[in-house]
């Protein structure tokens, strides 16, 4: 078993005075890409947001890569720069293709030339090669999709999490993304995904995580002669 890369203990999260994540605790392997699973309500997209580091527990610990981290502030900054959250809905800047891409990594003061590179080579890695110049806006679903993963896969996260990255996928899309996602771990990282399409999800898992109200929970048993 590879070890943890994030390791959650005791963590606790309310909204309104409604706990809605209660982990005693909760590691998650480096190395390897991890399906969360769970029906509507159950915490997926909360754990996410608190993976990522937006969403800061009410209670307990997060550890990452072997460092307790605090649960706001500028001391994060370090952090979240190794991680990125695709979010379901894509939003795009009101720019071309290629700038939405360039954005995060003229915040960590990349040279231009590195810039176009890496740009280049995400659009590629996602079937998109060439639609640098073309408006991000006005790209079909599936591709503006594509194009939220390139701006990921573009920052090299050590950490890629995922919020139902097939929903709403056109076929072409959805195989794109099992190819791409399936190969991140041989490129050194590691990738937790939320996801309802459980046959794709299970294709690519390496290992299942599953809550019920909250909490870890054992799989619901499978149906006769599935």
């Amino acid at each position: 078993m590879s070890e943890a890369l994030f390791s959650l203990r005791g963590v606790v999260k309310r909204f309104e005075g409604r706990e809605v994540l209660s982990l005693e605790r909760l590691d998650l392997p480096e190395g390897i890409i991890t399906v969360v699973e769970g029906p509507n309500g159950a915490g997926k997209t909360t754990l996410l947001s608190i993976l990522a580091l937006i969403t800061p527990p009410d209670r307990g610990s997060l550890r990452f890569d072997g460092h307790e981290l605090p649960n706001s502030g500028a001391q994060l900054t370090p952090w979240r720069r190794q991680i990125t959250l695709v979010a379901q809905q894509a939003y795009l800047f009101d720019t071309s293709v290629a700038k939405n891409l360039a954005y995060g990594l003229r915040l960590r003061g990349l040279e231009r030339a590195e810039r176009d590179q890496r740009v280049a080579q995400a659009l590629e890695q996602v079937g998109l090669a060439g639609f640098g110049p073309r408006p991000a806006r006005r790209l079909s679903g599936g591709e503006m999709q594509r194009v939220a993963l390139a701006r990921a896969l573009v920052l090299r996260p050590r950490a890629l999490l995922l919020d139902e990255p097939f929903a709403n996928l056109d076929p072409d899309s959805s195989q794109v993304f099992e190819r791409v996602l399936g190969a991140l771990p041989t490129q050194g990282c590691t990738v937790v995904l939320v996801s309802h399409a459980l046959e794709q999800a299970h294709r690519l898992a390496q290992e299942v995580v599953y809550l019920r109200g909250g909490r870890l929970a054992p799989p619901p048993p499978q149906a006769p002669g599935a």
